[in-house]
């Protein structure tokens, strides 16, 4: 069984739905701990589902570093396989990011490379890109810049408004991040410290509605591999 340690500072939808996707799909899987990094609406979501939970403020600590070390302890003690970051705003260092090589995940708003950082829907509606998405991707040092694990892509609409875009984004996330990890699960994507294996570049072991709304829109990173 796969454990989790996800990593969250809003609101928490993503961590929601991966807890969800785990019941309803029967994902072998389990979340070991929910760790934020300030109060939050996340937290308490988590915690009224009865998953354990742990807050590790940035304002107890002097540094980034100690911080970063802070909830690196808080993982291991936990024993997750993988670090799912779900909404985590917040830069994690080069000495966090090394412990976890291969093993720390996140869920990205645009596709990448492009539109790095923040504010992506509005930056993609002033560029006038056609095609916006999702990205799912293995975390390292540089932002928003590791190894593609998995993408999802949509049309922009010209009556996109920024709001209305993350809204449809958004509904991709909450399909893709459980595909990943039914994907992790089934030993179908194998994932190294410095790139990313598919065994099938189909949505096997995916559930029938899950298939639908991601069949017409998943972009499989270079094939079966991406290194």
């Amino acid at each position: 069984m796969i454990r989790l340690a996800i990593l969250i500072s809003g609101r928490g939808s993503n961590m929601l739905c991966l807890a969800d996707a785990i019941e309803n799909y029967k994902i072998d899987a389990t979340i070991a701990l929910v760790i934020s990094n300030k109060d939050c609406d996340a937290i308490a979501l988590a915690a009224a589902r009865g998953l354990a939970t742990k807050v590790v403020k940035r304002s107890d600590f002097e540094s980034r570093l100690a911080h970063d070390a802070a909830i690196a302890s808080t993982i291991k003690d936990c024993h997750a396989d993988y670090v799912f970051l779900a909404g985590y705003m917040a830069i994690l260092g080069s000495v966090f990011v090394n412990q976890f090589a291969g093993k720390l995940i996140n869920i990205h708003p645009s596709l990448l490379p492009a539109f790095k950082g923040l504010d992506t829907h509005q930056r993609a509606i002033d560029a006038g890109v056609k095609t916006h998405g999702v990205s799912i991707h293995l975390v390292n040092a540089a932002l928003d810049d590791g190894p593609l694990i998995l993408q999802a892509s949509l049309a922009v609409a010209e009556t996109d408004t920024a709001k209305i875009l993350a809204g449809r984004v958004l509904q991709l996330e909450h399909q893709i991040y459980p595909f990943v990890l039914i994907s992790l699960a089934a030993q179908n994507v194998t994932l190294l410290s410095d790139g990313v294996i598919w065994h099938v570049t189909t949505l096997a072991g995916a559930p029938a509605d899950m298939q639908i709304n991601l069949a017409p829109c998943v972009i499989w990173p270079d094939g079966l591999s991406h290194r």
